[in-house]
């Protein structure tokens, strides 16, 4: 059985994929942060270059490296390089 995580894309993220959210189907096991950005690559062929210089955040927390588990109901948000001043 299937469940879903919610994903927050933000700046580049979200202009490659037209939308700020995706609710996007995980087993009830979870995944490991790695296989979930290596299918959001694959899916949204324009977010694969963004996904390479991003930075990543599961429940509020920024990711070190992308071994931990992401699982449904956690919240995973993309954060690419940010301009402005």
């Amino acid at each position: 059985m299937t469940e879903s995580v919610r994903i927050r894309l933000f700046a580049t993220a979200r202009e490659a994929v037209g939308r700020p959210t995706l609710d996007w189907p995980i087993p009830r096991a979870g995944v490991s942060a790695a296989e979930l950005v290596r299918a959001l690559g694959a899916e949204y062929p324009r977010l694969a270059a963004v996904l390479g210089v991003s930075r990543f955040v599961r429940n509020g927390r920024y990711l070190d490296g992308l071994s931990v588990t992401v699982r449904p109901g956690d919240e995973f948000s993309v954060h690419p390089p940010y301009g402005g001043g």
